[in-house]
């Protein structure tokens, strides 16, 4: 499958996790905006750890991008706080849950639909702040998301993202399930050559998003190669997973884009 055709299909599956309620498709509430507008407000980039507040440059009047951080969450707490939000997402659906909250909220927030690899419709320096929750997993290669990243934020800028350590793709998922750890897989990981066909047509058949498990050479690294200077790390969990019984297996960093 070519990268255009994994970005479309995984368009079609995270419009149908809309439909399916994910927990990452459904909309703050009104109390969660009233409470950002009255400046007590928290996001996460990991399934459960807030970001720290000193992490976060003054939101007032500050261009935010929340790369592929659509599903009426991340965006509407920032422009409820003050911040000039756009929202960058890959699925329709997911765009349509942000601009939702906005309506009903009368929130300074902007769609744009793309893929997360390429920002061409976004002007070079034109944010202070990136926000990407964890979302890289669904692309086949990361570095380029670094790079765009680092186009669009301005000198001084601050780039927040969360993304999956690549050990939580080494063990068989199936039996993972079920309360076993039994090593399966070699890394990095991919929905398409590391499943067997039968697993990949069932996947693809339940419209599932198909997922890639980059190393951290590409996650880490990559954003230092790109020019990134890292600030913060912390890591987190995913409650119920076997695996986080003895390892985090989610990492959160703070990067700044040097003056």
């Amino acid at each position: 499958m070519e990268p255009t055709e994994i970005r479309r299909y995984n368009a079609r599956a995270w419009d149908k996790a809309v439909e399916r309620k994910s927990q990452w498709t459904t909309p703050v509430s009104p109390a969660e905006i009233a409470a950002a507008r009255a400046g007590a407000w928290q996001i996460v980039l990991t399934p459960t750890q807030p970001v720290p507040r000193h992490w976060f440059p003054p939101l007032a009047g500050a261009a935010v991008l929340c790369l592929a951080g659509g599903g009426g969450q991340q965006g509407p707490i920032l422009a409820a706080a003050g911040a000039r939000v756009t929202v960058f997402d890959n699925s329709p659906q997911q765009l349509a849950q942000d601009r939702t909250v906005a309506r009903r909220e009368h929130l300074d927030l902007h769609t744009v639909e793309g893929d997360m690899r390429n920002l061409s419709d976004l002007d070079d320096a034109a944010f202070d702040l990136i926000v990407h929750p964890t979302s890289n997993l669904f692309v086949p290669a990361v570095r380029p998301v670094w790079a765009e990243a680092y186009r669009v934020l301005r000198a001084g800028g601050v780039l927040l993202a969360g993304f999956c350590n690549p050990i939580l793709y080494l063990f068989d998922q199936e039996l993972a399930d079920e309360g076993v750890l039994q090593v399966r897989h070699q890394l990095p990981y991919s929905d398409l050559t590391s499943l067997t066909e039968a697993e990949r047509a069932a996947y693809i058949d339940d419209l599932q998003p198909l997922e890639f498990g980059h190393m951290l050479t590409d996650q880490i690294g990559g954003q230092l190669d790109a020019g990134f200077m890292l600030t913060g790390f912390y890591e987190d969990i995913w409650p119920g997973i076997k695996l986080n019984e003895y390892t985090p297996t989610y990492i959160a960093t703070r990067a700044i884009k040097p003056r």
